[in-house]
């Protein structure tokens, strides 16, 4: 069978990816690591990648309510042994158990400056009464 040409993730690096992100929201939820800078957090885990051979996996965190979030991500970096043996219950199906690394997730930081920039002054003067509306009615237009 062919391989697709997509370098996008396969589906089983997601089915795995997933199965790994609710087994440490659970670790996480249940407070199971002795740490004074994670006990006290909540820790949100809104992605894990998987790498092609699914022995590696890349969680991405965000500490709420917390100022310190590089603090955060160092404490569960230094748990992640404990926290993989923790999740094994729940990935038995796995042939190997993968190693676990943690990383500040951005992606909220990045949509919030896409949005101010979208409502700046500069850009809605760009930006005709037309765009503002949509393109929908932009074929009837060029038709007559």
């Amino acid at each position: 069978m062919p391989r697709s040409t997509t370098s996008g993730p396969s589906q089983r690096m997601l089915r795995v990816g997933e199965q790994v992100r609710h087994a440490l929201s659970e670790t996480l939820q249940r407070g199971e690591i002795i740490d004074p800078v994670i006990e006290n957090t909540v820790v949100s885990v809104s992605e894990v990648r998987m790498s092609p051979d699914l022995k590696i996996a890349t969680a991405f965190v965000s500490p709420l309510g917390v100022g310190d979030a590089d603090a955060v991500v160092g404490a569960l970096n230094k748990h992640a042994r404990f926290v993989r043996g923790r999740i094994t219950g729940a990935l038995r199906q796995m042939k190997y158990m993968p190693e676990l690394r943690f990383r500040l997730d951005t992606s909220f930081d990045n949509f919030a400056r896409i949005n101010e920039l979208l409502k700046s002054p500069e850009v809605a003067r760009d930006l005709g009464p037309d765009d503002r509306n949509g393109d929908e009615n932009k074929d009837d237009k060029d038709e007559e």
